[in-house]
């Protein structure tokens, strides 16, 4: 059976979204064992090297940006620096499921911001899947309980830092390549672990770490690979929904890896985090054919 493009899309999207949650379960991996930037640091130069060739075989090494253009990218690249951190220590000290469940919550909070600040429309019903997708998060996040630490405000905090990047990047020209800016947010990130670890704790790297940081990285890649070919593909609003498969590989990778089960209050809210992004796409998507 011929598959269409849309199916061909979900399907890489789907491979996109398998290579980020592998890479974050490798990362986790090594929590206890390599400090929080000199495994950035490493990951970073394995990453860097693979990105480059790849940006460099698609022909997109050029960085000749626009004045505009380069305040943009720099405002992106520390954002994107700043999500690292912030998610990377949630990783580190939180179930994998529920810290990719909290990042789910930018799908929402991006349009809202979009609004706020782009001046968007948004109407009423997806202001309402918006307030619906926050419950979602509180659900998981549960200010005042047992869960609720340092490190569910990181993952926030990468909420926040994510839609700032996404924002910005909506303002970069269309000349400007986005392996290009995936090059220089990688070697920026990269030279961040290198100082962290400078300055910082350091520990001897076996060769167990490298081979699971080398691996973690070429699943990096592959989820930036696979994301480019799902948009390329396929129609956005069709490739955008299985962003969320990604909690499905969370959850199977956090029970496999490191038994973790996610509780019922926190998997009913993923479900109405996953509701709410799924329906503020299909709004955004009928107000783009009204």
């Amino acid at each position: 059976m011929r598959l269409t493009d849309n199916a061909k899309g979900a399907l890489w999207m789907s491979a996109s979204m398998a290579g980020f949650v592998v890479n974050d379960a490798l990362m986790k991996s090594l929590s206890g064992e390599v400090p929080l930037f000199q495994a950035i640091f490493v990951r970073g130069l394995f990453a860097s090297t693979l990105i480059i060739a790849f940006a460099w075989v698609r022909g997109s090494l050029r960085f000749g940006f626009a004045p505009r253009d380069r305040k943009l990218v720099g405002w992106r690249m520390l954002s994107e620096v700043l999500t690292t951190c912030f998610f990377l220590s949630a990783l580190f000290n939180m179930p994998l499921a529920n810290a990719v469940a909290i990042i789910q919550a930018a799908t929402f909070v991006v349009p809202l911001s979009a609004a706020l600040f782009l001046g968007d429309q948004v109407g009423w019903r997806r202001y309402t899947a918006i307030a619906i997708g926050f419950v979602g998060v509180l659900m998981i996040v549960r200010p005042g309980g047992e869960g609720f630490n340092i490190y569910a405000l990181a993952a926030l905090a990468a909420v926040a830092t994510i839609t700032l990047r996404d924002l910005v990047t909506r303002q970069v020209s269309r000349a400007v390549p986005g392996l290009a800016v995936t090059v220089l947010t990688s070697l920026t990130i990269t030279t961040l672990g290198g100082f962290g670890t400078a300055v910082g704790n350091s520990v001897p790297v076996e060769l167990a770490h490298v081979t699971v940081l080398a691996a973690s990285s070429c699943f990096l890649l592959v989820g930036y690979y696979a994301g480019v070919e799902a948009m390329r593909i396929g129609e956005v609003g069709s490739v955008s929904p299985f962003r969320y498969t990604n909690l499905v590989w969370a959850i199977i990778l956090g029970f496999a890896i490191f038994g973790d089960i996610p509780d019922a209050l926190t998997l009913a809210g993923a479900a109405i985090i996953v509701a709410s992004g799924l329906y503020t796409l299909h709004r955004q998507r009928v107000r783009e054919q009204a």
